[in-house]
């Protein structure tokens, strides 16, 4: 292969990678809830910089002998979509981007999404 042909084709595929849209973009911000503690106490947790799509078990409610976590805040750019099951599963209800719920709102997972 001639110098010429092949300086051409590595420009060509730079091209295309260049051109191929990358994954959805993460959403920016924070996603806090108020969970019960081992000492029984309420805390306050979070997750901060969510991936899109992705389901996030909240840790400290994760268990079936826990309680819940409750009381959700999105402040994050995507709307989020919170479950009353760990790994995504159960009843399901959203909140937009800045939206909040009351502790009657019981939650063990949440997935984020970008709308389009």
């Amino acid at each position: 292969m001639r110098p010429r042909t092949t300086l051409a084709a590595a420009i060509g595929a730079l091209a295309l990678l260049v051109a191929v849209p990358g994954s959805a973009s993460a959403a920016e911000g924070e996603f806090t809830y108020i969970y019960t503690d081992i000492a029984g106490k309420p805390q306050v947790g979070g997750v901060v910089n969510p991936g899109d799509r992705v389901c996030v078990t909240i840790p400290e409610a994760a268990g079936e002998y826990v309680p819940p976590a409750h009381t959700p805040r999105n402040h994050t750019t995507a709307s989020a979509l919170v479950f009353t099951g760990p790994d995504c599963d159960g009843e399901q209800y959203s909140l937009r981007p800045g939206g909040s719920a009351s502790e009657r709102l019981k939650l063990r997972s949440v997935v984020f999404f970008q709308r389009s």
